[in-house]
């Protein structure tokens, strides 16, 4: 029942952890005396801003629905106490505070937590400890493993995510933090500045462990760069791996172009697989967005995405991204039961046809995985050369071959950026520009006869070989408008050679050798309309959204000196190089 008197507003609430360490939380409660469940959010972007107090939900309105809402500053973050160690303190911190608010006189012992991003991520990282009065998360926009997905993505370094989220969001944002308990030098803030309006030199510096500017107050993003395989650094804090542990229903919010959309799936999947226990596992709700990071939240609405306008409905105000989430905290916290688990549990959007869907399974069981095969007489070097994207194996050749030059590498256009609008802005764009280059491969199916949808896992089979010890190979997924208007990106992702056989450990390559490559494109849901152009990328680079392959297979992180590669792509029955789609039957 809503409170129909106010909101009272507490501020600067110390909660110490068993540490000692004292951590500060804001309060929203409804006035009066009473007892009321409580929404939780855990950030690091400052807990007093305007843009916390509203992350996906507003304090004063949930509120008045007879909510109290915390916000409470990470440890190490604003006015907390301690040193912020991405992900590992959020274990411990986040079960201490959540006990600590159960053990209050206005709370009735039922607590919720929601928000994005990283914020995602404390929840997760919560529900691995099992408080036992945590009953409901909203996790959106985050990952489930926080090596593959968050920092490397298929063994490449996230250079662009990884270090504008370190400099400016971690450290240029906390620096009075830093200069007040660590020692920082005050006047550094202005070298840091400096570097952020000009990242785009920064991205290029080699060696990347070399790179000055967080030394002695950003060493995590050093820590990563030390770990870059798959290891018990990672696995202790990867909720992929714990999903059996964790005993919470869960809403998981993504968007198809978010950085993060791999993991949102990955975690809805596994807990509906693999929860602790059938609460757990049957309460699982996903909803997909078009959306970039963090497009689904209010103040972002979402649309256009990039250079595509996905309509009226794909905006979180008209599907009221405020009021779903507390359907689904009055419903877990609350106990009304308002018809949420006589819904199917999945929701997604399909663009091209710009609506919403429900479904009832991840992966869809009525798609049919359709082989695209590779073809061309061997000049698929850019859009005007002869790629060919059929069902049917039927080029002249058995090669395709390019360059790939550390120096010039294909550059970023789009796709799942995060958190720095120096390279455009994440999302859809026409790729046309991109695809004149002669290091792309470009594959195209003929025009469509017919409407043809897209939805489900995306993977890229490619047999290639290189001259180099290591490389890169990526793969782009897109919607080619007729006449070749225009290229819209979809998916895209990338996979690092030595890592070919798994990221727990590196095996550099033979060259010139062909190897089996499998490159995970995550997921989308598309319709290729009539007209259009179902049409792949291949290439070596994606620059700066993933480090630059520099082909010597030298310890990562510290190369200075980089080599040209020979690549040469395979297309014929022994190596039959493609991308399967899951088209589902219209």
């Amino acid at each position: 029942m809503a409170n129909k008197t106010g909101v009272e507003f507490k501020s600067t609430i110390p909660i110490k952890m068993r540490d000692g360490v004292t951590l500060y939380s804001d309060l929203f409660i409804p006035e009066g005396t009473g007892k009321y469940p409580v929404l939780l959010q855990r950030t690091p972007y400052n807990r007093t801003s305007p843009f916390a107090r509203s992350l996906s939900l507003d304090s004063i309105a949930a509120g008045l629905s007879g909510y109290a809402v915390m916000v409470q500053d990470c440890r190490g973050r604003f006015e907390s106490e301690g040193e912020f160690h991405p992900f590992v303190n959020e274990i411990n911190d986040g079960y201490d505070t959540i006990e600590w608010i159960a053990d209050q006189d206005w709370c009735d012992g039922n607590v919720g937590m929601y928000g994005g991003s990283y914020v995602g991520a404390t929840q997760w990282l919560a529900a691995m400890s099992q408080p036992p009065a945590l009953k409901a998360i909203t996790p959106g926009i985050t990952a489930s493993n926080y090596h593959e997905g968050w920092t490397y993505q298929g063994g490449a370094f996230e250079l662009d995510f990884n270090l504008s989220w370190s400099l400016i969001h971690l450290v240029s944002a906390n620096y009075e933090n830093l200069v007040n308990n660590f020692g920082a030098p005050a006047d550094k803030i202005g070298e840091l500045t400096d570097m952020a309006d000009q990242l785009m030199n920064e991205y290029s510096h080699l060696s990347l462990k070399d790179w000055p500017a967080l030394k002695g107050i950003g060493d995590f993003y050093y820590r990563w760069l030390e770990h870059p395989e798959y290891d018990d650094y990672w696995k202790s804090i990867a909720i992929e791996e714990h999903h059996n542990n964790i005993d919470v229903p869960a809403l998981s919010i993504g968007g198809w172009f978010d950085i993060f959309m791999g993991g949102t799936i990955k975690n809805y999947v596994g807990m509906s697989e693999n929860g602790k226990t059938s609460n757990a596992r049957s309460n699982q709700k996903l909803l997909i967005g078009p959306w970039v990071h963090p497009g689904m939240l209010p103040g972002f609405p979402g649309s256009p995405v990039g250079e595509e306008y996905f309509g009226i409905r794909s905006y979180s105000g008209v599907i009221d991204m405020h009021g779903i989430l507390l359907r689904f905290f009055d419903h877990h916290l609350k106990g009304i039961q308002n018809g949420l688990s006589d819904e199917k549990p999945i929701n997604i959007f399909v663009m091209g046809e710009n609506v919403w869907r429900e479904e009832s399974e991840w992966p869809l069981s009525r798609a049919v995985n359709t082989n695209y095969y590779l073809n061309s007489n061997g000049n698929a070097n850019s859009r005007n050369g002869d790629g060919l994207l059929a069902t049917k194996q039927s080029g002249n050749s058995d090669t395709d071959t390019f360059i790939y030059d550390p120096q010039f590498p294909v550059p970023t256009k789009g796709g799942g950026l995060c958190c720095y609008d120096a390279l455009g802005g994440a999302g859809a764009f026409d790729q046309s520009d991109i695809e004149l280059r002669n290091d792309v491969l470009v594959f195209s199916t003929p025009a469509l006869e017919k409407d043809i949808e897209v939805t489900g896992p995306i993977t890229v089979k490619l047999y290639a070989s290189t001259s180099g010890k290591d490389t890169d190979f990526t793969a782009k997924l897109v919607d080619v408008y007729p006449d070749e208007e225009k290229a819209i990106n979809l998916t895209d992702s990338i996979i690092r050679a030595r890592y070919r056989n798994g990221t727990e450990q590196a095996v550099l390559l033979e060259p010139n050798e062909v190897y089996e490559y499998t490159i995970d494109l995550w997921s989308t849901s598309n319709v290729f309309k009539k007209g259009h152009k179902i049409r792949i990328d291949i290439s070596s680079s994606n620059f700066p959204r993933f480090d630059r392959n520099l082909n010597t297979g030298g310890t990562i992180g510290e190369e200075t000196d980089f080599i040209k590669a020979t690549q040469t792509i395979y297309h014929n029955n022994e190596f039959p190089s493609h991308i399967i789609l899951p088209i589902i039957p219209r």
